[in-house]
């Protein structure tokens, strides 16, 4: 599949303004207290919406006005719930995932039919399945070491994609030869029953190509988008794609004027880097939405399988889909990568780099794909929080601190902190007082644990 690089522009991800989403709208969801439109995740502000956002989900998705803003607020309701019932379910959790025009039914999955009452006391439907969401994962990771060794890169790169897909509890294999995925498989050693095998013509590419979104040149040459804008310490900068650049490379802005370099970036394995800006630049919380317009960035809470996504890129600009599987692994010609998600949203050559964003949360930036935004395409993009958690940077947020800023002073004791990104599952203290993470994000300051019930469940 195409990586969407432009072979040859800035200020940082720009993202259409929305009001940060939250935990309440499905039956049985524990309240939190309502916050201000850029607050923490909290019951959702959908009012505050903005119009360029619900107008490029009603033209993508098909969606009313007011279907848009029910479907951001069913889903993050769906992503803290499904958080809870993750940690409920434990070993036997496989899955979750939203359906319908408005996102409206949240299923979870799981091997043991005990968990029925449970789940349905959340208002989720229960899917009662063979294989936990553990199991094929590790399946997953074992073809893609198959897949990173010498004998197997050729079969690795006809047999292109594989993800945990949970709606079907199985491990698909995406190849353009079945052929070629039996025989990745086979090397795997895995368990033939966990897999799906799909013909596919697709063969990913990267897609190359500090508002995000915006162009930006690598060397005076290739052409890629700015992700989001970042912080690291006091210097200002933006993620991106690895495969635009390696530390060195210079970069200009969407106006050809001089902007930073490459400080890091990985790529095959991962698809990260970022760059460092100079004075001249400075980083903004938006992502360039439709018409230019600003999308603010309230914050990185990863969204469901089935949320709705937004992606900003300097070629085709604003396009919206929804999210199909996380942790997708993707064979291109120079490599495979891992960890990243797999959405029905369309990109082209110039568009790597630039921002997805789900309401007004952070999701990623662009890898690579198959596929035009004139015929439709599968696109995949590298989740933001492990980015900013491998550079030790801090997404720029309208309710973060500034460049620098240590955050709010006389927190009470904990390990909890602002600026650390926190996996589903993790464990702090605050207050004395002991929380588990439901949904992968980056803390921001005003997100203490017993301030975000959809992201913290005291234990």
């Amino acid at each position: 599949m195409p990586r969407f690089h432009r072979p040859a522009a800035s200020a940082c991800a720009a993202l259409v303004a929305v009001a940060a989403l939250a935990a309440a709208g499905l039956p049985g969801t524990a309240s939190a207290r309502t916050p201000d439109a850029a607050g923490p995740p909290g019951p959702a502000a959908v009012a505050d919406a903005s119009p360029a956002l619900l107008t490029a989900m009603g033209r993508d998705l098909g969606l009313t006005r007011a279907q848009a803003r029910d479907r951001l607020v069913n889903e993050a309701a769906a992503g803290a719930t499904a958080g809870r019932l993750r940690l409920a379910l434990g070993d036997a959790y496989a899955g979750a995932w939203v359906r319908g025009a408005e996102s409206a039914r949240l299923t979870v999955a799981t091997t043991d039919p005990a968990d029925i009452p449970a789940i349905e006391a959340h208002g989720a439907r229960a899917a009662v399945v063979t294989h936990t969401l553990a199991a094929l994962e590790a399946a997953s990771a074992a073809v893609d070491r198959a897949a990173s060794r010498t004998a197997a890169r050729t079969t690795a790169v006809d047999a292109p994609v594989r993800y945990v897909d949970v709606r079907t509890n199985t491990l698909v294999v995406q190849a353009v030869r079945p052929a070629a995925a039996h025989d990745l498989v086979a090397a795997a050693g895995i368990d033939r029953a966990l897999v799906r095998v799909e013909t596919s013509a697709d063969r990913p590419r990267p897609l190359y190509d500090i508002r995000g979104g915006d162009a930006y040149y690598m060397n005076g040459s290739g052409r890629c988008s700015v992700g989001f804008a970042v912080t690291k310490g006091t210097q200002q900068g933006f993620a991106t794609a690895g495969h635009c650049g390696r530390p060195g490379t210079t970069t200009s802005g969407y106006n050809q004027v001089a902007q930073g370099s490459f400080q890091a970036s990985t790529f095959p394995g991962r698809d990260t880097a970022w760059v460092a800006t100079n004075t001249n630049w400075t980083s903004t919380p938006y992502v360039k939405g439709q018409g230019a317009a600003n999308v603010q960035v309230t914050g990185s809470t990863q969204s469901p399988v089935g949320a709705s996504v937004c992606r900003s890129g300097s070629t085709t600009g604003w396009h919206c889909g929804v999210i199909q599987q996380h942790n997708t692994s993707v064979t291109y010609p120079e490599g495979t990568i891992s960890g990243v998600t797999r959405t029905t949203v369309c990109a082209e050559p110039g568009d790597s780099g630039g921002s997805y964003i789900s309401g007004s949360q952070a999701q990623g930036v662009t890898s690579g794909g198959s596929g035009n935004c004139s015929s439709g395409g599968t696109t995949f993009y590298q989740p933001v929080n492990p980015l900013l958690q491998a550079y030790a940077l801090t997404l720029k947020t309208t309710t973060g601190p500034g460049p620098g800023d240590p955050g709010e002073p006389g927190e009470p004791g904990g390990t909890w902190a602002a600026g650390t990104v926190y996996a589903a599952g993790a464990q702090v203290t605050y207050g004395g007082v002991t929380y588990r993470c439901l949904q992968a994000h980056q803390a921001q300051p005003g997100w203490q644990p017993p301030n975000v019930p959809a992201l913290w469940q005291q234990v």
